[in-house]
């Protein structure tokens, strides 16, 4: 009996410049890991590039899961705040988007994953709220390798995939502040407390969220593997 593949999409990121030889042409992709991760536990992967909100119901019809990735700061007006930090690394129109795909996907009672942005993005879909700077917690050694502990609740999915304390990279100045009702934390990390990881509560939502990147890993550790196999066949 051949057993239908679960189509994974995984919604994409812009870039207006690409840095290429061809006119410094823009660029609409997925960063890589998340799609060969998909394909090596059996998943397949499609990319939904940002577009107009309108157009997430009809997204979401095509695909079994949501997968949102990582990329740039939430704008705080989407939570109800004003801006407290100078940066220029917001994407308006993205965010506006995912959004409106976490909705669609609720709605449609579709599986959400959320990576770093991404589980932020859908604290914020639900009600939450997030700090505007996280301190130490962008590491400077590649994204390969991890730079501290988390602490993982018991009985929680990622205890099955990390075990109760895990060794994770890093790379995100946002991160939960007020957590949506909907939502609760099965992560922080060791000595500073900062929320790791989050799951609903809601059995009408499933989400599983993590604030470092699985994407950068899965090729040189089984764990960060094994969360894709967790996402695509059993959330």
């Amino acid at each position: 009996m051949t057993i239908l593949q679960p189509i994974i999409g995984v919604a994409a990121n812009e870039r207006r410049d690409a840095g290429d030889d061809m006119g410094h042409m823009a660029i609409s992709y997925n960063p890589s890991g998340y799609i060969k991760a998909v394909q090596i536990v059996g998943g397949l992967p499609i990319m939904i590039p940002i577009g107009d909100p309108l157009s997430a119901k009809r997204y979401i019809s095509m695909i079994d899961k949501l997968v949102l990735a990582g990329g740039q700061n939430v704008a705080p007006e989407f939570y109800e705040e004003v801006e407290t930090i100078k940066s220029n690394d917001y994407n308006r129109e993205r965010d506006a988007f995912e959004l409106a795909l976490i909705n669609e996907a609720i709605k449609q009672n579709k599986p959400i994953i959320g990576v770093c942005r991404g589980m932020q993005l859908v604290n914020v879909a639900l009600g939450g709220t997030l700090n505007q700077h996280t301190h130490q917690h962008w590491q400077e050694t590649p994204v390969t390798q991890t730079s501290h502990d988390v602490s993982i609740q018991k009985h929680s999915p990622l205890e099955k995939v990390y075990g109760l304390r895990a060794h994770v990279n890093s790379f995100h100045r946002q991160s939960l502040k007020k957590v949506a009702p909907q939502l609760e934390v099965i992560a922080k990390s060791l000595g500073d407390n900062v929320i790791e990881a989050v799951q609903s509560t809601d059995p009408t939502l499933r989400f599983l969220g993590v604030q470092w990147h699985p994407d950068f890993m899965y090729n040189v550790r089984e764990e960060d593997l094994g969360f894709f196999r967790y996402a695509v066949f059993n959330l």
